[in-house]
């Protein structure tokens, strides 16, 4: 799963994606989170995207991450919210696939396609047992995958594709772009690759990449992993807006909502 070593040179542009910062999932997490009637464990909370928006709305929030830079960030945010806001949030530096914060919790997430960064079926299971071992009865689990496409499994081109530029509070503006180099059909995973081009305000630029892997799994193998785990799926979402899953344009997204047994 991704860690330390991963993700530390993104932590200083996450929060400034407008890509990230529009996603609709935001508001998707928060209302689950402020309906959980209980504490709600976060699974890769990052910089808290999710999270402080959560603890802002009442939720009580436990964030779980791996990588140190994140929670840096996540804490800074958190050290400026009102102090009523900040009780209710804990963070927590961790292995998904090993963790035992010794409490349960009504409601465990794993927003923004985290599940994806275990690499093999052996980490998906054990992170999944995690989980369960962390719900108190009939809990509810939910997370997001990226609905594989297809066409997009078979581009091998590995071309770099350019986003809109953007702005650091410094001032400095930025151009991300991301390319998947390299993809192992027999393993399910691929590499993603980014890129940030940053020009201060004197005309210097500097560019910094990023790199890491991902498993992409499809509906039907994924519904049977939770089935093994202990979950009853309740629903499968296509996108955030509730719609279901094979209603959306295609790929659309994968959501995945499952009860506890």
């Amino acid at each position: 799963m991704m860690g330390e070593g991963e993700y530390e040179r993104l932590s200083e542009f996450y929060d400034h994606l407008p890509l990230y910062a529009e996603r609709p999932d935001i508001a998707f997490y928060v209302d689950l989170a402020r309906s959980a009637a209980g504490p709600v464990l976060e699974v890769g909370c990052g910089t808290g995207r999710i999270l402080v928006p959560s603890a802002e709305a009442g939720a009580t929030m436990v964030g779980l991450d791996p990588s140190p830079a994140m929670l840096a960030r996540c804490r800074e945010r958190v050290a400026a919210l009102p102090e009523t806001v900040r009780r209710r949030v804990t963070l927590v530096q961790g292995d998904a696939r090993e963790v035992d914060l010794g409490r349960t919790f009504r409601l465990v997430t794993l927003p923004f396609r985290v599940f994806q960064h275990l690499l093999t079926p052996d980490d998906q299971r054990a992170a999944l047992r995690r989980c369960r071992f962390h719900l108190g009865q009939n809990g509810l689990l939910v997370f997001d995958l990226f609905n594989p496409s297809i066409p997009f499994l078979a581009d091998t081109s590995g071309r770099w594709t350019e986003e809109a530029e953007f702005s650091l509070p410094d001032g400095r503006r930025v151009v991300r772009s991301f390319r998947v180099p390299e993809r192992r059909y027999f393993d399910q995973q691929q590499d993603v690759e980014m890129r940030y081009v940053t020009t201060a305000s004197d005309g210097a630029v500097a560019e910094a990449t990023e790199r890491f892997t991902m498993r992409y799994g499809f509906h039907d193998e994924v519904a049977h992993l939770l089935e093994l785990e202990g979950f009853r799926v309740e629903s499968v979402l296509g996108g955030f807006n509730g719609e279901p899953y094979g209603t959306t344009a295609y790929p659309g997204e994968l959501i995945f909502v499952a009860r506890k047994l």
